[in-house]
C-alpha cells in the first residue's frame, strides 16, 4: 500500500492508495519547526491509527511544510520510520510537492498561499530556483497569515474604515491582551492569524477587505514570482486555501504583473496522487 501525505501548518491531507482505489485521512497539520518528536507522534497515533494498519503500508511519501532542512526531514523520518516500520520513508519540503502537484512534469512557476506562502521555479523534474520562506514574522507576503496580521495592525492602528472597525468589533469583540497572547504565548500563532480570513472572505465586497487582498498578492508576486525570470513565459500555478477562495483576486494581480495565470488548487492531494501513481 502507498500512503502520501500533504501537511501545512494548519492540516495534513493523507491518501492511502492501494487495489481497493483510495482513502483520504485528515489530521492537524505536521511542522517540525513547531513540533518536536513526541508531538509528533501523538498525532499519528491519535489521528491516523485509527484509520489505517502501519504495517501494511510499504512506501510513504510525505511532503510537509518545516521540512526544508535535513535536520527537520531527518526528524520527521526518524518518527515516521518508527511509526511505518515496514515502509520506504521519502519526507519532502511542501515546495516540491506543490511543484509535482501543479506542474506534474512540466515546467512552471509553483506558488504556495495558504497559512504561509513560497513559490520557486520547477523544471518538469526538480525545483531549480526557490526564493527562501521566512516565516510569518519576517515573510510570508499574500498568505493567511500574513492577512490576519495586516487585519489586526489596521485595527489596532486606526487604519481600518469605521464601519469595518464596527464589523470586526461586533464579530470578534476583540481583546488586545488575548490578541498578543495568541500571537507571542500561545502554539502556533499563524494559525491564530490566519484564522481571520473567512472574515475576510466573507465580506471581500468592501472595498477595504478586497483591497487588502489585492495589496497582500501584488506584494506576492513582487517579491516572490517576477524575481524569476522564468515567469515571463512560463504559467504561474498556485496551491491553498488562501490562493484558492481569493482566486479571482488572485488573477487580477497576475494579470496586472503581466503574467499568465495556470492551475489553482485548494489542496494537492489529487495532483501529488496522479504524479506518484502515472
Amino acid at each position: 500500500m502507498l500512503l502520501i501525505a500533504d501537511s501545512g501548518s494548519t492540516k495534513t491531507h493523507w491518501c492511502v492508495i492501494d487495489k481497493n482505489g483510495k482513502k483520504l485521512i485528515q489530521t492537524i497539520g505536521i511542522n517540525p519547526y513547531q513540533m518536536n518528536d513526541i508531538a509528533i507522534k501523538e498525532v499519528l497515533e491519535k489521528e491516523l491509527y485509527p484509520y489505517l494498519s502501519p504495517s501494511s503500508i510499504k512506501d510513504v511519501h510525505f511532503y510537509g511544510a518545516g521540512c526544508s532542512t535535513v535536520q527537520k526531514c531527518n526528524l520527521l523520518d526518524s518518527v515516521l520510520q518508527d511509526f511505518f516500520s515496514d515502509a520506504r520513508i521519502d519526507v519532502h519540503h511542501d515546495l516540491l510537492g506543490a511543484a509535482r502537484a501543479l506542474c506534474g512534469h512540466e515546467k512552471g512557476i509553483a506558488c504556495i498561499l495558504g497559512t504561509g506562502s513560497n513559490s520557486c521555479y520547477y523544471n518538469g523534474y526538480e525545483i531549480v530556483h526557490n526564493t527562501a520562506s521566512l516565516g510569518f514574522i519576517l515573510g510570508d507576503e499574500g498568505s493567511g497569515a500574513f492577512l490576519g496580521k495586516r487585519l489586526l495592525r489596521d485595527f489596532y492602528q486606526d487604519q481600518m474604515p469605521a464601519d469595518v472597525a464596527m464589523l470586526f468589533i461586533n464579530t470578534f469583540n476583540p481583546v488586545l491582551e488575548q490578541i498578543l497572547d495568541n500571537i507571542y504565548n500561545q502554539p502556533r500563532p499563524n494559525r491564530f492569524l490566519a484564522s481571520f480570513c473567512p472574515f475576510i472572505a466573507s465580506n471581500i465586497n468592501h472595498p477595504y477587505f478586497h483591497s487588502l487582498v489585492s495589496e497582500a498578492f501584488d506584494e506576492f508576486i513582487l517579491k516572490f514570482v517576477l524575481k524569476f525570470e522564468e515567469a515571463k513565459y512560463t504559467k504561474v500555478h498556485f496551491l491553498g486555501s488562501i490562493a484558492f477562495y481569493f482566486s479571482n483576486i488572485l488573477r487580477e494581480s497576475v494579470a496586472k504583473a503581466g503574467l499568465s495565470t495556470g492551475r489553482i488548487y485548494e489542496s494537492p492531494i489529487q495532483g501529488l496522487v496522479d504524479y506518484h501513481i502515472n
